[in-house]
């Protein structure tokens, strides 16, 4: 049985969600936005590492879409991770493939790579997710 000291450095583990799809796939962005959310909101480090057209969603007014009926929008998820500290690393190489503008970036988001990201997670680890 786990000890309550135990438990809280549980808790405080980093998670990773790494996130490929974009809005062609409303409802699997939402679901990678409720795990990163619920992470953040428990207070464990989280960084969303956007690849291929997730990268889109770093940018200023594009997660604005609602997935499904009772589905919450996707702007409400994106302030709520902001506000409970949520991080973004937006792969470089997807994005400047897309010619997007960095100067459009949402709080939180950076452009950054594989080796930041393993940085960021560094030798204790990380609770992965991947969509």
């Amino acid at each position: 049985m786990l000890s309550t000291k135990d438990k809280e450095k549980i808790m405080a583990g980093k998670a990773v969600i790494s996130l490929t799809t974009g809005l062609e796939d409303p409802e699997r962005v939402t679901v990678a936005f409720l795990v990163a959310l619920g992470a953040a909101e428990q207070g464990r480090p989280t960084l969303m590492f956007l690849t291929k057209e997730a990268t889109r969603l770093a940018l200023g007014g594009v997660a604005t879409a609602v997935a499904c009926d009772g589905c919450p929008p996707l702007a409400d998820l994106v302030a709520r991770y902001a506000k409970a500290g949520g991080r973004y690393f937006v792969c470089p190489i997807c994005f400047e493939a897309r010619t997007l503008d960095r100067q459009q970036l949402i709080e939180g988001a950076e452009l950054s790579g594989t080796i930041p990201m393993w940085q960021w997670i560094g030798d204790e680890g990380a609770t992965t997710f991947s969509y």
